[in-house]
């Protein structure tokens, strides 16, 4: 193929900062005509002119699950046929006249890496994109062309080629951008899926809800992914290309998705989101005010510079459009008590001082109230069999892997089974949820001694997005075997061990009484109480000194300040549960309070006859008071008046964009929905109302 020395830049005005020969935002400019002994002309040679030349062409797309995009572009999916119309100046004759079409991706594009591709009408079909002609009408011809179901995704420059005696001609006057993206719908394509309503809920849906607060307060956002909205896919190539994703690399959902983990954070690449897990976001936008991914990949992708702030969810929701974007299916998980263990040894090690109150300085584990992640769907031909289907991935900047800060795609079945020696990042994974939570107390001069082990605290519960419904389902045992039912659960902890993780096997002393605490949910503003509940497992009565400590807590484990502390002594009959409660007054907590409004709570018991310590964390998430919304008529918000029109009895819908909640439908003077806001903050909200009737 000629070389040009010259690449066509596309739009994006920084996209020189791009490995030239892995970018999909330069072309080469190619010549009209080429002459087969290599030779540059400006124009094509005079006897040239009266070959059969090409006028128009015109690509048609149907059922390619395209048609959402908001966008001017072709965009077909690989693995499946489109239909390209062109028109010549004179009658096209399959005997005589020589004549293909050409994509081209990037620059100095090679047949041998598939990053040129040529299909002809006459083609016998050995190519690894197939065609036919479908219909030749004298000066008009439709070809089908089928992408291979493994071809490169990305944006190709189509043209139209002239075979004449002494060379080429290109017709680039009607040349055209065709975006190829993964195929779910296509048998051959390894992200395909077999049930057509997971298809339109993990690739098509531009909605979505993401799970957050406790393990005894669910709470939820919903998250605007906006795919299909303007300038996404093209975002999402920059994304690919600023990742340096070898072009002959990017039909492997396996690259894409592991690069991309790395490169939706900031952390070594300078990439989408910066993190912060803080409150002072003065030179950028707290987490919780982000409620979509548009905006935010439309900022990185108008400058390259890292978006700021972020948490995990919207690490979780902004991945979650790139890969639906490029048509690999994902969701978005949510598991609560996840652990981050730094040494992935099963072992998270929580240090109590002599107080009984966590040792913050010795204390480097972390267990996170939530922690969001992403599963994208996909086989694994790299892997045995059974390891296809979900792979977990995650953008939010933990551990390094391979040097950059990525997680997966790590196989969810591995993680199940404990089989977590196969790529990527598959302990890590697994240590999240399933981590035993050990106990030390450390004394006065250093000494740590083991009191205790909590072996069902991590990996309580994980949710996702039901399909086609706003509600979870709890898909904890896609991860895990039941908690002490089943031999599977010992095995798989027996076969992660097998591949170097570690699990605690010492032996405590048997335990004498048993240490419970139940809190119902809590309204911000509130006071409650902890219930703590006793029972004794032996025949005598125990006497047991307790302390409790109160801190309210970031979501990932991190303690803030104290807000309470009190002891009891409570005498444990053997014959029946003791109960005693702990009071908590909201003016001891409310002046204290930051980010999502979590309280965390550490409970030490020691037994008098027997020296047995317990201990218990239970977080507090607190609940948003619910906010109603009386509207009479229609109301612009943002004008200096109100204005109305319509019936009294006009259908009203909610505006869909850039809204911190769903779309409702209600009708006028009915009672439509109670929002709840997942944060804890002073804010103003505004409510935009559009009206279906003229």
């Amino acid at each position: 193929m000629f070389r040009s020395e010259h690449p066509r830049r596309s739009s994006s005005h920084h996209e020189w900062r791009h490995n030239k020969e892995n970018s999909n935002a330069l072309a080469d400019d190619v010549p009209e005509f080429q002459a087969y002994d290599g030779t540059p002309r400006s124009q094509m040679p005079d006897g040239e002119k009266e070959s059969l030349n090409t006028i128009t062409s015109k690509i048609k797309v149907s059922d390619h699950h395209t048609d959402l995009f908001a966008s001017p572009n072709l965009i077909v999916r690989r693995g499946q046929e489109f239909r390209i119309s062109i028109t010549f100046d004179g009658p096209y004759n399959p005997s005589k006249d020589g004549f293909y079409v050409e994509f081209r991706i990037g620059v100095n594009p090679q047949i041998h890496k598939q990053t040129a591709i040529i299909v002809s009408p006459n083609q016998d079909n050995k190519g690894p994109w197939q065609s036919q002609l479908l219909e030749n009408k004298g000066n008009i011809i439709e070809m089908g062309i089928t992408p291979s179901a493994n071809c490169i995704v990305g944006k190709f420059l189509m043209y139209a080629v002239v075979v004449a005696p002494t060379g080429l001609i290109r017709d680039k006057e009607n040349s055209s951008e065709i975006y190829i993206l993964f195929n779910s719908w296509a048998p051959d394509d390894t992200v395909f899926m077999h049930d057509d309503t997971e298809r339109m809920e993990y690739v098509l849906n531009q909605v979505g809800t993401i799970y957050c607060g406790s393990i005894s307060n669910v709470m939820k956002r919903p998250w605007h992914y906006g795919q299909f909205e303007n300038g996404i896919l093209d975002a999402c190539l920059y994304l690919m290309d600023d990742a340096t994703i070898p072009l002959i690399s990017r039909g492997d959902p396996v690259v894409v998705a592991r690069q991309g983990s790395a490169k939706l954070n900031s952390q070594d690449d300078n990439g989408v989101l910066t993190g912060k897990w803080s409150e002072d976001y003065s030179h950028g936008r707290a987490p919780t005010s982000w409620t979509g991914s548009v905006e935010i990949l439309h900022l990185y992708a108008s400058n390259g510079v890292p978006v700021n702030y972020a948490q995990c969810w919207v690490y979780a929701g902004v991945f979650n459009t790139f890969l639906r974007c490029l048509g690999i299916p994902s969701r978005v998980i949510t598991n609560y008590n996840s652990a981050h263990d730094n040494d992935r040894s099963l072992k998270t090690d929580i240090i109590v001082d002599c107080n009984g109150k966590i040792d913050k300085k010795y204390t480097k584990d972390s267990i996170w109230n939530f922690h969001c992640w992403n599963e994208c769907y996909m086989a694994r031909p790299d892997l045995p069999l059974d390891f296809g289907g979900w792979q977990v991935v995650d953008a939010t900047p933990q551990e390094t892997s391979d040097g950059l800060y990525r997680c997966g795609p790590a196989p969810l079945y591995g993680i199940k089974q404990g089989v977590i020696c196969y790529p990527y990042d598959s302990p890590f994974v697994f240590a999240e949820v399933n981590s035993d939570v050990i106990f030390y107390k450390r004394d006065k001069y250093g000494k740590l001694t083991k009191v205790s082990v909590n072996e069902t605290y991590v990996g309580k519960m994980l949710l996702t997005k039901a399909i086609g419904q706003d509600v979870p389902i709890n898909i904890t045992e896609l991860y895990k075997f039941p908690e002490g039912k089943f031999e599977g659960e010992r095995l798989a902890l027996q076969m992660a061990e097998s591949y170097g993780t570690e699990k605690d096997r010492s032996v405590l002393p048997k335990v004498d009484v048993e240490m419970k605490v139940t809190v119902k949910p809590v309204t911000l503003g509130e006071d409650f109480q902890l219930v703590l509940i006793f029972q004794s497992l032996g025949r005598s009565l125990y006497n047991v000194d307790v302390f409790v400590s109160g801190n309210v807590m970031y979501y990932t484990g991190v303690s803030g300040p104290e807000f309470m502390s009190t002891t009891l002594q409570v005498q444990v009959d053997p014959s029946r549960q003791t109960t005693a409660t702990v009071d908590v007054r909201s003016e001891e907590y409310m002046n204290k309070l930051f980010g999502h409004g979590n309280l965390h709570f550490f409970i030490t018991g020691k037994v008098k006859e027997t020296g047995h310590m317990l201990n218990i964390m239970h977080p507090v998430s607190l609940i948003s008071p619910q906010l109603t919304v009386k509207v009479r008529a229609i109301v612009l918000i943002h004008w200096s008046t109100e204005h109305s029109s319509g019936s009294p009895e006009s259908h009203l819908d909610t505006c869909k964009r850039g809204l911190i909640f769903q779309v409702f439908e209600f009708s006028s003077g009915s009672t439509f929905h109670h929002l709840t806001f997942p944060w804890i903050s002073f804010c103003t909200v505004y409510f935009l109302f559009l009206s279906h009737d003229p």
